[in-house]
């Protein structure tokens, strides 16, 4: 319970986090999957990437993925085998964990559901130039990427931010988890990180208001990988759910706007309200 709107954007940040335990969980986790792959296969390297490396991950910890990216000798690579690696992949996992009824891939993945949040085992291969090439079994092709690359242009955004950028990034997460999940996790976080390229967040409200609005011009246009490897992080949109995510944007940019103007007129509650809901209940309530 809060009364001012720098008191409620401060809790709604806290609540956001994964605490220390749930991050001591994930850590053992992502280690015993690890270790389960290199019973059948010879790994290079492995690293944990993704929201929860970029630091962009938000609670609860049941609504999350972890992504473990796993660096294999390139004696598994072949241009059309994207689908059988994977497959592979998932029957060395289901050895492991035999009572684990979920085990499955899911396009550029092998996703394992645990009953308290689930893991994404991303096969890769060293890409020759830099970076990684992945699999998508949906394309039956190898996707260029740099996950590690992701992680420092995200920390340098951090850092030219004052450190408010991921935690601003994790606002709008759960925005758009309450919407649905209108946004893929990666294209929402380059779309925020790509509003706020010109200018500095000065505080949540005004930088929650301004990603709503810049954002609403940018949905349908193509947006490019910061890590230099697509052209386009949202080539996977149809017109109708860019349609809906410009709709929704627009109502929260709106919201924002009044919530705004209540706290400018000295009314904490109704804006705190309206905050509300646009975050939910993740957002403090006004007491």
């Amino acid at each position: 319970m809060v009364t001012t709107i720098s008191e409620a954007f401060r809790q709604f940040r806290t609540n956001l986090e994964i605490t220390t335990l749930q991050e001591s969980t994930t850590a053992t986790r992502q280690q015993n999957v690890r270790d389960a792959v290199a019973e059948d296969f010879e790994i290079l390297e492995s690293f944990l990437t993704g929201s929860y490396r970029r630091n962009t991950m938000i609670a609860p910890l049941t609504t999350a993925d972890i992504d473990i990216f796993i660096v294999l000798d390139p004696k598994y690579y072949a241009d059309q085998n994207q689908h059988a690696l994977l497959s592979f992949v998932m029957k060395t996992l289901r050895k492991r964990y035999p009572t684990t009824p979920k085990i499955k891939p899911d396009g550029q993945a092998v996703t394992i559901t645990f009953t308290d949040f689930k893991v994404d085992v991303v096969p890769g291969f060293y890409r020759t130039g830099g970076g990684f090439l992945i699999p998508d079994a949906n394309l039956k092709r190898w996707i260029s990427t740099d996950p590690k690359k992701h992680v420092d242009l995200w920390s340098a955004s951090n850092k030219a931010h004052n450190g408010s950028l991921v935690p601003l990034i994790k606002m709008l997460k759960c925005w758009n988890r309450r919407k649905g999940v209108l946004f893929r996790s990666f294209h929402l976080e380059v779309l925020v990180r790509h509003v706020l390229k010109d200018v500095t967040i000065t505080d949540y409200p005004s930088g929650a208001r301004w990603v709503f609005d810049k954002m609403r011009d940018k949905v349908w246009k193509k947006i490019a990988d910061p890590a230099g490897y697509s052209d386009d992080v949202a080539s996977y949109l149809a017109k109708s759910e860019a349609d809906r995510m410009i709709a929704a944007l627009d109502q929260a940019y709106r919201r924002a706007l009044t919530a705004e103007n209540y706290a400018n007129q000295g009314y904490a509650k109704l804006a705190i309200d309206e905050w509300r809901l646009i975050f939910a209940d993740y957002f403090p309530a006004y007491g």
